[in-house]
């Protein structure tokens, strides 16, 4: 099982300890390291310092939204971002709700799964450099074609040399035909939410997956005692983290995380949630979200008890737990507990 640390996006500004407590993370054995965005903090900038600053653990964008950016402008980050890393780097994709994608970046929201496969497409392209661009899609066009055009586009290929052909791709999917699509895809997977005690959830998406496919999750641990008090205490950011997105990251009917939660058996519970959280009554949609639920998605309590839950993850398909420890004592008694 590999250890990640997730930094995320930022919000008023740079996290305290963002470069020393990567590098302790490296010297700890941490597998990767991964930021963000949303409508702030770019995922790129903050990875290129990490970069500079550390010298083994890979880079992830976890996750870069495709609204943001043209396929080749991504293509353009990621090339420079693995040069000056040295080949670190983890190029996270995903789309966001209708909301942001349309409300912060000012793009369409429709058919997410068919502009990810010609975004994916033309980043593989890219990347391969063995001819000049070309692409004829329903959304991108190399050189492009339609209203306003000169009529002056030419096919070019990338002058940076990519360092790796194969940059690896993966994708943040909750939809099940969106998980299949990652499959086939990318080379990894970065679900939203995971319980190893619901494999059947995942099962028929990530069946014709590839050995070497990653399936990388960002999941709370917390080492503390096993008291009813401490358990709660130590769920409550999974809670609350889970009524805001299962609550306000979305409207009503199109809400991917409302969806999954319901999927993953706790229907009623979501809706309830979503409801509750779209009347103003926040604090009551956090307390809302079953101890259960955020108890499978996270490891918490005392080493004993995470241990004990670790199994199930690491029988599992999961090959990856990211953590947003903010401490150098916590990433060292993370490191303790999950990699021994």
């Amino acid at each position: 099982m590999k250890l990640g640390l997730v930094w995320g996006y930022w919000s008023r500004g740079m996290p305290e300890g963002f470069v020393p407590l990567t590098q302790e993370a490296e010297r700890l054995g941490y597998d990767s390291v991964w930021t963000a965005e949303s409508w702030g903090s770019d995922a790129f900038s903050p990875l290129v310092w990490l970069a500079a600053h550390t010298e083994r653990i890979r880079l992830g964008t976890g996750i870069v939204q495709l609204a943001a950016r043209t396929p080749t402008a991504t293509a353009m980050h990621a090339v420079t971002a693995d040069h000056l890393s040295n080949q670190r780097l983890i190029l996270g994709l995903g789309v966001s709700g209708p909301q942001v994608v349309e409300g912060w970046y000012g793009q369409p929201g429709n058919r997410p799964l068919a502009r990810t496969r010609e975004y994916v497409e033309i980043l593989r392209r890219v990347f391969a450099r063995d001819g000049y661009l070309t692409f004829e899609g329903d959304y991108y066009n190399h050189p492009y074609k339609g209203e306003g055009d000169t009529g002056l586009g030419k096919p070019l290929k990338i002058m940076t040399h990519p360092p790796r052909t194969d940059i690896p791709i993966f994708i943040g999917a909750e939809g099940p035909k969106n998980i299949a699509q990652t499959v086939e895809i990318a080379d990894g997977w970065l679900p939203l939410y995971y319980s190893p005690f619901r494999p059947e959830v995942y099962a028929e998406s990530i069946a014709g997956r590839s050995d070497d496919f990653e399936i990388t999750v960002h999941t709370t641990i917390r080492v503390t005692g096993n008291s009813d008090e401490e358990l709660a205490e130590a769920l409550f950011p999974t809670k609350a983290s889970l009524g805001f997105y299962i609550g306000g990251m979305g409207a009503k009917g199109q809400n991917y995380h409302t969806k999954l939660m319901a999927r993953m058996g706790f229907e009623e519970e979501a809706y309830h949630i979503q409801d509750l959280f779209f009347e103003g009554r926040r604090e009551e949609a956090i307390a809302a979200v079953p101890d259960q639920f955020a108890d499978e998605i996270s490891l918490v309590g005392s080493p004993e008890r995470i241990r004990d839950r670790l199994a199930a993850w690491e029988e599992s398909p999961i090959t990856g737990i990211n953590v947003g420890a903010r401490s150098a004592d916590e990433l060292r008694t993370i490191a303790d507990v999950i990699l021994g």
